[in-house]
């Protein structure tokens, strides 16, 4: 595979572009807001001026991976080329199923369809395309440049050609791929989510506070971020809306999102990125304050 194609300039999009083109894909960065990817390759060019001065890469390397990567606001244009694309949209249901559908005409048959999703069966977005077999998921961890992990996942259809081929390539991005099978929340976050969820429970009934809970999982089980910054750094309403994934997928009520993070949700703290969550978040501020509502 040499052109790869990316959708959605978010957190998650940004990284993925940014990390095929330090390893030399020619990648188009597809949005429908020219505004959010002019953010991405501002948040790209910082992460490799980072980069730079750690003596990680060179500043030859930083221009050639910007000289790798095109914007596009017509998924038409950006796909054009293309051996794969990565869909790295809104973890909502519909949306994924219209991107799809719309890769699916507008792609030669060769294509191969990944999604980024994190919970989303990979077996209910390949239905809706007339290739099923070349449609698989590429779960990458945040910050995508940093994280080492990807789960790869497997949908019901999936070919093995296609699962090798997207292994290696992972592969050859200096990441470890680990094969999995699409069940909800696949491995991750099967695991992850019900941990947060029982810390954001304990948070609600009283059990402890903030910091004490977020510090007992960091020095007691080594975690380099406590439960409740995690949820802060990932999107309360991503967590939420996985963990709905998981109470349909399994009808299993352990894992019915915390009223709390539900409440949460409908106020519109959603953690880092609204500025507010567990902790407060100012900018240009190191240090975390936990958020008025929890002192």
């Amino acid at each position: 595979m040499n052109k790869i194609a990316v959708i959605g300039a978010g957190t998650m999009g940004n990284g993925i572009a940014h990390t095929f083109a330090q390893f030399g894909h020619p990648v188009s960065l597809i949005d429908v807001s020219q505004e959010a990817l002019d953010r991405a390759i501002a948040t790209i060019e910082r992460n490799l001026d980072r980069m730079v001065k750690k003596e990680k890469i060179s500043e030859e390397d930083k221009q050639a991976t910007l000289n790798n990567l095109n914007t596009f606001t017509k998924m038409e244009e950006g796909v054009e080329g293309v051996d794969l694309v990565v869909e790295a949209a809104t973890e909502k249901l519909d949306i994924k199923l219209k991107i799809f559908e719309n890769l699916d005409k507008i792609c030669p048959d060769h294509v191969i369809l990944a999604s980024n999703t994190s919970s989303i069966s990979i077996t209910k977005i390949g239905s809706v395309t007339s290739r099923p077999d070349k449609v698989i998921g590429m779960h990458f961890m945040n910050p995508v440049p940093v994280m080492k992990l990807v789960e790869i996942i497997r949908g019901y259809a999936t070919s093995d050609e296609v699962t090798n081929t997207i292994m290696e390539a992972s592969k050859k991005l200096n990441k470890v791929p680990v094969e999995v099978n699409d069940y909800p929340g696949f491995v991750a976050n099967r695991i992850l989510m019900p941990m947060i969820n029982e810390a954001i429970y304990s948070l609600y009934e009283g059990v402890a506070g903030v910091e004490e809970i977020d510090t007992v999982m960091k020095l007691g089980m080594a975690h380099p971020m406590g439960p409740l910054q995690l949820a802060d750094f990932i999107g309360l309403d991503v967590c939420h809306s996985i963990l709905e994934v998981l109470y349909e997928g399994f009808g299993n009520p352990k894992y019915a999102p915390c009223p709390l993070l539900v409440n949460m949700v409908t106020a519109k703290k959603l953690g880092a990125k609204s500025g507010e969550g567990f902790y407060n978040y100012e900018h240009g501020t190191k240090e975390l304050v936990v958020a008025d509502s929890f002192k």
